[in-house]
């Protein structure tokens, strides 16, 4: 009788491979996972050289939604620093990112202003208003809140309430990722690294 020998060493490679690509397919995300629970990233507004945009102006890159105002006291200008820090450690993968930075304080925030404001942060933070109906819609759109408020602090200026999360969309326009306060910037570096590297 004969015997018929069969070699299974091309097992552990090829189960190897098919481990990796479930890897690559199905990252291990450090930031929270929204995929199909917001909608793609939609708008018609301004940028802050005063030039109509939509969000098909951005296909290509990775983009970061946050929702202030320049006048901000705190968060704003805190988060604006922890993503410039976060872009700078990228490095040449962060000219596929773009952080859109939306006023929701039209008012005060004119596209001079915001220029200022956003170039004095990061080349690659992009500053977006428009009118109140264009702004609102599209903070209704992410769940995002705002309110001015009625008192004035010392210096007669007014406040405006915001929810301070920060959306993260594929190359695609297709809501990814959700920063929440309080997150490591190594978490947002880690995924941001990932999607831009999905894309490319």
């Amino acid at each position: 009788m004969s015997v018929v020998r069969v070699s299974f060493r091309w097992l552990p490679p090829l189960l190897l491979s098919l481990l990796l690509a479930a890897c690559a397919s199905h990252p291990q995300w450090q930031l929270d996972d929204v995929k199909g629970h917001l909608p793609d990233l939609k708008f018609q507004l301004t940028n802050d050289l005063g030039q109509p945009v939509t969000a098909a102006s951005y296909r290509g890159k990775v983009l970061l939604l946050y929702f202030g105002y320049t006048h901000c006291p705190d968060v704003c200008p805190l988060t604006m620093v922890h993503l410039h820090t976060v872009l700078q450690k990228m490095g040449k993968l962060a000219d596929d990112v773009r952080v859109l930075f939306v006023t929701v304080d039209p008012a005060r925030d004119t596209v001079p202003v915001l220029h200022q404001y956003v170039t004095a942060f990061d080349s690659h933070i992009v500053g977006l208003t428009g009118s109140q109906n264009a702004l609102a819609e599209l903070a209704k759109r992410y769940r995002a809140f705002y309110k001015r408020e009625s008192g004035k602090n010392t210096d007669g200026d007014y406040l405006v309430t915001h929810s301070s999360a920060i959306y993260i969309f594929d190359q695609h326009g297709h809501a990814r990722l959700l920063v929440t306060p309080g997150t490591p910037n190594d978490a947002i570096l880690h995924d941001l690294k990932i999607l831009v590297e999905q894309g490319s």
